[in-house]
């Protein structure tokens, strides 16, 4: 029979995180860096705007897809992207959204 803090160990060990994950991770960190200095911010400007320790911003920007995404939110707020964040994930922002919109979703549901 397993200990209470052999489960715990057993349910805290990560899983891998897939490359092309990763890559995306990386890729958003790096654009994020080129946010910050585009506004000419320092990173720990950015952090204090976000609400986060410097070492969590770091963490963001070098791409640790383990982050919290309260974290990335934050910084994407505290940049001046977050709505740009929320827009390109809006299916209804999409053809392909749209129209399956019209085909599987009732009317009142629809923007």
């Amino acid at each position: 029979m397993l200990k209470m803090s052999s489960i715990k160990q057993v349910m805290m060990v990560p899983r891998p995180v897939s490359s092309r994950v990763q890559a995306a991770a990386v890729s958003i960190g790096e654009q994020l860096v080129v946010w910050r200095k585009l506004h000419g911010l320092t990173a720990a400007q950015v952090a204090e705007r976000a609400g986060i320790s410097r070492g969590t911003l770091r963490r963001v920007e070098v791409g640790d897809a383990g982050v919290s995404l309260q974290a990335f939110l934050s910084v994407a707020r505290a940049l001046g992207v977050l709505e740009s964040v929320v827009t390109a994930l809006d299916p209804y922002e999409t053809d392909l959204g749209r129209a399956r919109a019209d085909e599987i979703l009732p009317r009142r549901v629809r923007h």
